[in-house]
């Protein structure tokens, strides 16, 4: 497991236990230029403007109002990504390419639709997994 970390300037905006409401004002990593960068963000600009809220990690204590970095690990981000966009778009492919070895175009539109919940279904019980460790899941790492 490696213990390289990706880290974003964000603001503390609400409080919720031990979890803080943080709004980063630019999108991605910040990586987008630098090799190994996913150049992620610029995709993201085109489709939502503004400001992103995420929930992270309180682990320093931090108050509403704070300037915050927050760390995530640096695989974290692709992980979401093929989580979100691969598996749902192979799930689909090969839902349908299975449904239709079994019969025509309808069984292939019913497999793809298979494909596709299934993927969801997987990716929403992945996505609430919270039983990794702390290095694994966005917290804040220090007051700015």
């Amino acid at each position: 497991m490696s213990t390289e970390q990706t880290t974003i300037q964000a603001i503390v905006r609400t409080l919720d236990g031990q979890h803080a409401h943080v709004e980063v004002e630019s999108g991605g990593c910040g990586r987008c230029h630098e090799e190994g960068g996913c150049g992620g963000q610029h995709l993201t600009q085109m489709f939502c403007g503004g400001a992103k809220t995420y929930d992270v990690e309180n682990t320093i204590g931090a108050n509403v109002g704070d300037r915050v970095t927050v760390a995530i690990a640096a695989g974290n981000l692709r992980r979401s990504a093929n989580l979100a966009y691969v598996l749902p778009l192979v799930a689909a492919i090969g839902g349908a390419a299975l449904g239709a070895s079994f019969g025509g175009d309808l069984s292939a539109i019913l497999g793809a639709g298979i494909g596709l919940t299934v993927a969801f279904i997987y990716a929403a019980r992945r996505s609430r997994d919270h039983t990794g460790n702390l290095a694994e899941r966005p917290h804040i790492v220090s007051r700015s």
